[in-house]
Formats: structure tokens, sequence, C-alpha cells
């Protein structure tokens, strides 16, 4: 599994994991996030139960697997959160950041030894290390309970399935001509993002904040301009119809 940095700066730390060549073929890709910042650790939408294995060998190469105290969720899928067992298995003392709607399910995933700490429908700020993570609420966008998180201090928003990409294996991590990535994505949101209202409120929040790189959990991740592109490109299309 491949990793890489999005953010460096003193003791805090984004770096995504993904691209992994030996992923079981019909799996679609995905990228897990980590979050590192006065010692300890956060994975936000850690994955499934068949990357367990190289994903935690490739985050023991970053941080000491004691040193993750927490987890978050964006939403119940199962790609982002099927893990949970194993991991519940392997950290002591660790807490799950994720929305209250989904808690007696991802709790089927296995969450003896984890503490749920479920999200209100507003959303939430906690203090991580020396910066705040907003958990911004992305409702239907496209889980009816799901968020976005915003690191105020790295300008990193990990926004979940929205700006989601279906490529190839072997893709690069980071957009690199935006017109022609709208063809990876525009089936998905179409299809998968039900609200035209949800759309519309969530990008408002985001454009309130002040973002580098937003990053979702499939695909690419967008750099400077091409966050400002995909709002505009996202806020323009219809979305809630079957092609």
């Amino acid at each position: 599994m491949k990793a890489t940095k999005l953010f460096e700066h003193y003791d805090h730390e984004w770096i995504v994991f993904g691209r992994d060549p030996e992923k079981p073929t019909g799996i679609i890709d995905t990228n897990q996030y980590m979050i590192k910042a006065r010692g300890a650790a956060m994975l936000l939408d850690p994955g499934g139960v068949e990357l367990f294995a190289p994903m935690l060998a490739a985050v023991a190469q970053h941080v000491p697997i004691s040193s993750i105290k927490h987890l978050f969720a964006s939403h119940q899928d199962p790609d982002i959160i099927s893990s949970l067992g194993l991991w519940d298995k392997t950290l002591e003392g660790a807490t799950l950041y994720a929305p209250w709607i989904w808690e007696g399910f991802i709790k089927h995933f296995g969450c003896e030894a984890i503490v749920y700490d479920p999200l209100p429908d507003e959303g939430r700020t906690i203090r991580f290390g020396d910066t705040e993570l907003e958990f911004v609420p992305a409702h239907y966008l496209h889980s009816s309970g799901n968020f976005s998180v915003y690191d105020k201090s790295a300008k990193i928003l990990m926004s979940g399935d929205i700006g989601a990409a279906l490529l190839p294996d072997g893709a690069p991590f980071f957009v690199e001509d935006f017109d022609t990535h709208t063809s990876a994505m525009t089936m998905f949101h179409q299809r998968w993002m039900p609200s035209n209202k949800a759309k519309a409120a969530w990008i408002a929040r985001v454009r309130e904040l002040d973002v580098d790189y937003m990053a979702p959990q499939h695909g690419a991740i967008f750099k400077g301009e091409d966050v400002v592109r995909f709002l505009d490109w996202f806020d323009a299309l219809e979305v809630g119809i079957a092609v």
C-alpha cells in the first residue's frame, strides 16, 4: 500500500494511504487518511476488513500503533469501517467518532474496546494536538448520516465520498487534469448523491472554509484552484438521477 504526505509542520502531519496493488480483484480502491499531532494519531475512514493487514503495516511505518487513539468513520459503509473489529482487537483506549445515526449499524463490525463517541447532526469541533478538527455535516452525500472533516491548521478537508472518482488501478494521488477528471466523477455523484438541497448546503459550508486540499475517500485529491473548480462543478451538477 502506497503512502504520501499531504501536510507536514513540526509534529502535525497528514498522510494518505491507498493504491494497494495487492488488493483483491473487484474491490474499489479507497483512500485512508491519518493525522498525527503531538504524538497521537487519528485514522479517518480506515478501510474495509480486506485491507486491514496492508493498512496496519503501512501505518506502522509512520507511527507506533499504540499512538492511535482516535478513529473516524464518515458513515457506515463497509469500505470505510468494516475493519473496525480488527482495530478493536489491536488498539487500546481508542475513541471512534462517527454519526450518531449509524451507531447501531457500525457496531455490527465489532466494537468492544473502542469507545463510540456519536456525532450530533449539527457537527462538532474538537481539539487534536495543536489544531482544531471540525466535523462538517455532509448528510445525504451520499449517506443520510455523513460528515466531512476539516483541519483548520493544515487547510485540508477530508470530504468522504464527495469528490470521489472511479479511477483505474495505479492512478496518481492528485488530480492532474480537472476537465478530464470530471468524466470519472459524474455518474458516481448523480447516482449516489440523492439530494440537490443537501448538496447546496454542503457547498455553502465549504465555501466558507480555507481549503488547500480536498481529500475524498475514492479517487484523486484536489489541490489549489481545483478545489474551487470542484465546488463550481458540483454546484452545477444535478444529482439524484440514475444514468
